[in-house]
C-alpha cells in the first residue's frame, strides 16, 4: 500500500483516551476550543486565571455532554506566574499522569498609544502573551518529551503579520509568539512532538468587540470556526505536521 494511503486512512478525528490543556478556556476563542475537544473525545482541563469563569464553563459544557462528549475539568491557572504553572502541572500530572495536548490560548491586551502605557501594563500583556506560552511549553516538554509524543498548539493572531494602531504590545507578543512556535517546532520535533501555531483573524468575541465597537461584525469570524481548525491541526496524520496555520474570516478586507 501506498504510504500516502496509509497516512490518510489512519487520520482519525476521534481524540478519545487523550488529555488536553487550554488555557484561557473560560471565555472567547478558549472556551469554543474546549468544546470542540470534548466533543471529538478528549479530557479537556481549563487553565484559567479566573476561576468562577472557568467553573461555569465546565458546568455548562458537562450537563449537555450527556456522556457522548470527553470530560471537562478546571484548575485554577495564572500563565505568568511559576508557582502557578508549576502548581498546575502537579495538579494535571497527578490527575491524570500525561498530557497529549497543550494549546496556549490566553492572552490580553492594553488598548493604548504608546506614549500612554506604562511599564507595568506593557510587562503585564508580555507576561501574559509570550512569557505564559513558554511557561507552558517548557512544563508540558518535561511531560511529552519523554512519551515521545504530543502537540503544542500556540494561538497567535494577524497581529503578527500586519499592525495598527494603539497595539504596539499585542503586536510584540504575538510576533514574539510566533518566533517562538517556529523555534520550538524545530526543537519538539526531535522528540517527536508537534508545534503548531494558528494565526486567526478577526473573531466574534469580547476581545475585539470591547475593545473596538466600531467594528463591523459581519467581517468576523465565528471562534467556534478557529477550534475547528485547532482539532484539524490535532488530528493531522502522524508522520505530517502543520507548523503554522491562518484562518481569516472571508469578508476580512485586510488580506487580499
Amino acid at each position: 500500500m501506498h504510504p500516502s494511503t496509509t497516512a490518510l486512512e489512519t487520520t482519525n478525528t476521534s481524540l478519545s483516551g487523550k488529555v488536553a490543556v487550554v488555557t484561557g478556556g473560560g471565555q472567547g476563542l478558549g472556551q469554543a476550543v474546549v468544546q470542540v475537544l470534548a466533543e471529538a473525545g478528549a479530557t479537556v482541563v481549563i487553565g484559567d486565571v479566573d476561576a468562577k469563569r472557568a467553573e461555569k464553563t465546565v458546568s455548562s459544557m458537562n450537563q449537555h455532554t450527556n456522556g457522548h462528549h470527553g470530560e471537562v475539568r478546571a484548575f485554577l491557572l495564572d500563565v505568568a506566574n511559576d508557582e502557578s504553572v508549576n502548581r498546575f502541572f502537579e495538579h494535571l500530572n497527578n490527575e491524570f499522569g500525561r498530557l497529549d495536548f497543550l494549546i496556549n490560548s490566553a492572552g490580553i491586551d492594553v488598548t493604548k498609544p504608546i506614549e500612554e502605557m506604562s511599564m507595568d501594563e506593557w510587562d503585564r500583556v508580555m507576561n501574559v502573551n509570550l512569557r505564559g506560552p513558554v511557561l507552558m511549553a517548557k512544563k508540558a516538554a518535561t511531560m511529552m518529551y519523554p512519551a515521545q509524543s504530543g502537540h503544542i498548539v500556540n494561538i497567535v493572531s494577524t497581529a503578527a503579520k500586519r499592525a495598527w494602531p494603539n497595539a504596539s504590545v499585542y503586536h510584540a507578543s504575538k510576533w514574539g509568539l510566533l518566533g517562538f512556535s517556529r523555534g520550538l517546532f524545530t526543537e519538539a520535533r526531535q522528540h517527536n512532538v508537534k508545534v503548531t501555531a494558528v494565526v486567526p483573524g478577526g473573531m466574534r468575541t469580547g476581545f475585539i468587540l470591547d475593545r473596538f465597537p466600531e467594528v463591523d461584525i459581519d467581517t468576523l469570524q465565528e471562534p467556534s470556526s478557529v477550534a475547528r481548525s485547532v482539532l484539524h491541526v490535532l488530528t493531522s496524520p502522524a508522520e505530517s505536521v502543520i507548523p503554522e496555520i491562518m484562518v481569516l474570516p472571508l469578508q476580512e478586507t485586510s488580506w487580499p
